[in-house]
C-alpha cells in the first residue's frame, strides 16, 4: 500500500491521539459528564477542530519539506476533505447516540461509560476496517465501483427515510433476541453493566445500550469508510481523517444533546453528500473531479442544508409563536 506516511508522521499521530484520547475521554470524564455544559462543549469542540487544522498545516510543512509543495498542497487538500466528510457523517452517528440514550432513559450523570466505549469502539473498528479496506483496495481496484454504488445506496436510502429516527428500538430484532436470552435486571445499576445478586450475573440495560451503540459504530463506519477512499486511498490520510474527526465526539454529543431537534434537516444533506461522493467513484475512469472540487462541493452542500434547516426552524418557530 502506497503511503505519505513516514515513521515520523505515524509517530507523531499516534502520540497526539493517544494525548487527546487521555485528555478527553479519561481527565474531563472524571469530572463526569453532567458537569460540561454546552458552552464548554463548544468550547472542547472548537479545540478539536483547531488541533485537526493544526495537523494538517504541520502535515503540510513536513511534506512541503520532504516531497515538494505540489504533493504538499494535494495531500493536505485530501486530508482536509477527507475530515470534513468524516466529521459530518460523525454528526449522525451522534444522533443515534441520542436516540439511543433517550429511549433507554439512560441518566445524563452514568452516560459517560458508554460514551468512552463507543468512542474507544469507533476508533479501534474504524481503524480495522481502514487498513483492510486499503489493502482491498490496492488488491482488486474494482472494489471502488462497489463502494461507489453502496454509497448512492446508502445516500437514496438516508433521504427516503429523511429526518426521522426510528422510535422503536425496543422492536428491533437484536434487542428482543438479547433481552430474550440475558438476565437482566428491570432498571439501571449506576454505570454496571453487569450486577450479581443471590450468586446470579445479571446484566444491566446499560449493558444493551452499549452494545447498541457499538452496533452503531460499526454501521457508521461501513458507510463512511468507503466515502474516503473516494478521496483518496493513501491509509494515513484516510486513517488521520478519520480519527481526527471522531475524536472529540463526546463534546459533540453534549454541544448536541439539547438541539438534535433543530437540525432534523440534516440528513438530506448528509445523503445528497454520499450520493455525489458515490457518483464521484463511479465516473473515476471518465472524468476525474478534483479533490479541490470535491471539497469545495462537500462544503457547499453541508453550508446549503444549514440554511434551509435554519430557515424551516425560523417558519417553524414563527407558526408555534402565533398558534
Amino acid at each position: 500500500m502506497h503511503t505519505v506516511g513516514t515513521p515520523l508522521l505515524w509517530g507523531s499521530f499516534v502520540t497526539i491521539v493517544v494525548i487527546m484520547l487521555a485528555i478527553d475521554l479519561f481527565l474531563q470524564g472524571r469530572r463526569g459528564v453532567q458537569t460540561m455544559s454546552m458552552k464548554q462543549a463548544a468550547l472542547w469542540s472548537l479545540l478539536w477542530i483547531t488541533l485537526s487544522l493544526l495537523f494538517a498545516a504541520g502535515f503540510w510543512w513536513y511534506l512541503d519539506g520532504n516531497i515538494g509543495r505540489d504533493v504538499a498542497n494535494a495531500q493536505t487538500m485530501a486530508f482536509l476533505t477527507g475530515y470534513v466528510l468524516e466529521k459530518a457523517l460523525a454528526v449522525d452517528n451522534v444522533f443515534v447516540w441520542l436516540m439511543l440514550f433517550s429511549y433507554f432513559a439512560v441518566p445524563a450523570a452514568i452516560q459517560r461509560r458508554v460514551l468512552i466505549y463507543g468512542i474507544l469502539g469507533a476508533i479501534v473498528l474504524r481503524t480495522v476496517m481502514i487498513f483492510g479496506g486499503s489493502w482491498l483496495v490496492s488488491e482488486f481496484s474494482w472494489i471502488l465501483y462497489v463502494f461507489g454504488a453502496f454509497l448512492i445506496f446508502t445516500g437514496i436510502k438516508m433521504a427516503m427515510e429523511g429526518g426521522e429516527e426510528e422510535s422503536n428500538v425496543g422492536d428491533r430484532p437484536l434487542v428482543r433476541w438479547l433481552r430474550g436470552h440475558l438476565r437482566m435486571t428491570e432498571g439501571m445499576e449506576g454505570e454496571k453493566f453487569f450486577v450479581r445478586r443471590n450468586g446470579v450475573l445479571f446484566a444491566t440495560p446499560l449493558l444493551l445500550v452499549l452494545i447498541m451503540v457499538e452496533l452503531s459504530d460499526v454501521i457508521f463506519a461501513v458507510d463512511s469508510i468507503p466515502a474516503i477512499f473516494a478521496v483518496t486511498t493513501d491509509p494515513f490520510i484516510v486513517l488521520t481523517s478519520n480519527l481526527f474527526a471522531i475524536l472529540g465526539l463526546r463534546a459533540m454529543y453534549f454541544l448536541l444533546a439539547n438541539v438534535a431537534d433543530r437540525f432534523h434537516m440534516l440528513k438530506y444533506g448528509l445523503a445528497v453528500v454520499l450520493v455525489f461522493i458515490g457518483v464521484k467513484m463511479l465516473i473515476v475512469d471518465f472524468y476525474h473531479i478534483p479533490v479541490s472540487i470535491s471539497l469545495a462541493a462537500v462544503g457547499s452542500i453541508l453550508a446549503v442544508t444549514l440554511i434551509v434547516n435554519a430557515w424551516v426552524n425560523h417558519r417553524n418557530d414563527q407558526k408555534q409563536r402565533s398558534k
